[in-house]
């Protein structure tokens, strides 16, 4: 911290009262302050001296005879040291750098439903399915009837926390740097929260009896397709061209509109592009003639198609990344709200209380989640290695 003079208190003089003698100049001292000038002080030699007889005649002298036995000749009883201190000369830039982590991206993908409660046990979905067949009519046969088959498909909920303690000298020293522990501290509590519920948004979490899966691994998924490869013997996108790449988004798309059976049609139905990280830029690749790029491409073949990127994608199957492409939700007659993903998030955080101390206080927050459910894999087409 840089300090400035008003932060010092200057000491203008200090003597011990058990050493205390009178000063006195003597004329032979006056000779000395020509060399003042060496160093851009400009005393004149009558000066000098007219200040010493001034100061002589008000009982003021410099004795060199003060000086304590096996000091210097000059009087000095210290080291030779640097006269300024290094803090002194230092400049302070404003703030702080933060470290920060990988981005977050489960809600971007999938968004998040806040549903039930943190003390819950389980988040259940029901799934009803219509039965029979119609069959040629005849007036002497039984009347064929119809009927409905329910199940539930059920997520654990899983819950977490994060908590700190802050004491009364450390928020006091850390004021000094202008900064408050105890919120640093506690933003860092609703950030390791958020963290977690990230990293089971995309692999879930398993403590060995729950039912808590994630982006990546929720059974109801279907299995993944490779891609082919291009010209250059590889199926990464980083190796292809323009026609290459194109032809690889043309498939996935064909094939979710054929696996829904219609139901969608990808040209007018919000649709999501999830790419590992940085696979992304090689939309940019272009054309050879018209110089179009696949990003272009894509916004005018398939306007309702976002693309979002996430670290979790990279490598996810064995090694070899992991490409999605869905619907984000249909409208079929269903009761419920039409997701193709949902994210049960009971609670995203919750503070379980505080507790004072005598020397400081400690703070706990929790949330709660179930992770994501697949409502509707029929939606969904998966490739790897991209």
């Amino acid at each position: 911290m840089k300090f400035s003079a008003k932060d010092v208190s200057p000491v203008r003089s200090s003597r011990s009262a058990r050493s205390f003698k009178p000063i006195e100049l003597k004329s032979e001292h006056v000779g000395d302050y020509g060399n003042l000038s060496q160093i851009g002080i400009g005393f004149d030699q009558s000066y000098a001296s007219e200040i010493a007889d001034i100061l002589i005649k008000a009982g003021y002298g410099f004795d060199s005879n003060d000086v304590l036995p096996g000091s210097s000749p000059g009087g000095i009883q210290t080291s030779a040291s640097i006269p300024t201190l290094v803090q002194f000369l230092q400049a302070w830039l404003p703030g702080f750098v933060k470290y920060i982590t990988a981005a977050r991206k489960i809600d971007e993908f999938v968004g998040m439903s806040t549903i039930g409660s943190w003390e819950d046990a389980q988040v259940v979905q029901g799934m009803l399915e219509p039965q029979g067949n119609a069959v040629p009519y005849s007036d002497i046969t039984n009347v064929p009837l119809t009927s409905w088959n329910v199940n539930f498909e059920w997520r654990s909920v899983v819950r977490f926390e994060m908590g700190f303690m802050a004491g009364l000298l450390e928020e006091a020293r850390a004021a000094r740097i202008r900064v408050s522990s105890s919120g640093e501290k506690r933003s860092q509590a609703g950030i390791a929260l958020e963290i977690q519920r990230n990293r089971v948004g995309f692999y879930g979490y398993n403590d060995g009896a729950n039912r808590t899966f994630g982006f990546l691994n929720d059974p109801n998924l279907p299995a993944y397709t490779s891609f082919p490869n291009g010209a250059s013997g590889s199926p990464l996108w980083s190796s292809k061209t323009f026609n290459e790449i194109t032809a690889d988004i043309r498939t996935m798309f064909a094939k979710l509109q054929i696996q829904s059976m219609d139901r969608i049609d990808p040209e007018k139905t919000a649709v999501t592009m999830g790419l590992p990280m940085g696979v992304n830029q090689y939309l940019s690749v272009t054309q050879n003639v018209g110089g179009i790029s696949v990003r272009q491409w894509l916004r005018e073949t398939y306007a309702m198609a976002r693309v979002v990127t996430a670290p979790e994608l990279t490598d996810a199957n064995g090694g070899l990344s992991a490409f999605y492409l869905y619907a984000e939700s249909a409208d079929d007659g269903s009761t419920d709200d039409g997701k193709t993903f949902i994210q049960a998030v009971p609670a995203s955080f919750m503070a379980l209380g505080v507790e004072k101390k005598v020397k400081g206080f400690l703070e706990d927050y929790a949330n709660a989640t179930a992770g994501v459910l697949v409502k509707r894999p029929y939606l969904i087409v998966r490739y790897t290695g991209g």
